[in-house]
């Protein structure tokens, strides 16, 4: 317990700037001149659209970590990002993403997601899910969790977006995960949320859109299925992609086996898109992503 009281304090930088001479050396010694010692370095350089990507996870000394808490951090290496115009962010390690989950009548991803949170593999705090069915309140209730109804039909969408965001506000949300939530939000509301939201959805698209996509992928005898996690935008399930996996099917499982195959698969897809945004892994690069594992 004393080697972990006295564990200094970790923090991650991360930034997205144009290419140019310098940009490495600047961080490093901003580092240096506060004691910092990196313990992980990742960038990407790319060379199309002459864009940087770093993502540098460093601590610093007890002492200095007093004389430098995060806010000072921040203030102090803001004279170095305005001077190389950098996108950037400066978080402690263990400061955790408060994170909204929103769920309707399939509630695979919102267990994996509790269950992995309780168990402490998510860098995440749930302050609230929000659903438009009651289905699952009760194991909401379960785990401490506060739970909000929020009905939609088309006279009341509006009224239910607003009440939404409404909550990321009032809770102080940094990521909004869509857990197989079955409503279409409007483009004023993807565009709120634009960088702080994930959804989740099978990789048929656009084959096999609109009701029971495993069945008709089954009609199809389709050999692999799979699930793709983005960012949600106003062009709806083309957001930026964050993790995509696959599966390999055969002709002898129906319908149903397929619906469960392809569950497992987003989960685990979803899980590490919101693991690796928690860890600020993941940088927007226009339409695509940058992903530091």
């Amino acid at each position: 317990m004393a080697d972990a009281a006295a564990a200094p304090p970790q923090y991650v930088l991360i930034i997205a700037c144009a290419d140019r001479p310098g940009i490495v050396h600047a961080v490093a010694s901003f580092l240096l001149e506060r004691g910092g010692n990196i313990v992980d370095s990742q960038q990407f350089g790319d060379r199309l659209e002459n864009r940087f990507f770093m993502r540098v996870h460093f601590e610093l000394p007890a002492a200095s970590a007093t004389d430098h808490p995060v806010d000072a951090l921040r203030e102090e290496f803001a004279p170095v990002a305005t001077d190389l115009t950098m996108a950037w962010k400066l978080i402690a390690v263990d400061a955790p993403f408060r994170t909204l989950l929103l769920v309707s009548r399939f509630g695979h991803c919102l267990n994996d997601l509790l269950f992995r949170w309780s168990t402490g593999a998510l860098n995440i705090e749930v302050p609230a899910i929000v659903s438009n069915h009651r289905d699952f309140e009760p194991l909401s209730r379960s785990y401490g969790i506060d739970f909000h109804h929020v009905p939609v039909t088309a006279k009341t969408k509006g009224a239910a977006e607003a009440r939404l965001l409404e909550l990321v506000d009032e809770l102080d949300v940094h990521l909004v995960v869509l857990a197989r939530y079955m409503q279409v939000l409007s483009d004023d509301c993807r565009r709120a949320l634009v960088g702080r939201a994930i959804n989740i959805h099978h990789s048929f698209l656009p084959g096999f859109k609109g009701a029971r996509p495993y069945h008709q992928a089954h009609a199809r005898g389709v050999k692999q299925i799979g699930a793709t996690a983005h960012y949600v935008t106003a062009d709806l399930d083309e957001g930026p992609i964050i993790e995509q996996d696959v599966t390999r099917v055969s002709h002898d499982l129906g319908p149903d086996q397929l619906v469960r195959a392809g569950r497992d698969v987003e989960c685990q897809v979803l899980a590490r898109a919101v693991g690796w945004h928690s860890e600020s892994r993941v940088l927007l690069n226009g339409s695509r992503t940058v992903v530091f594992r």
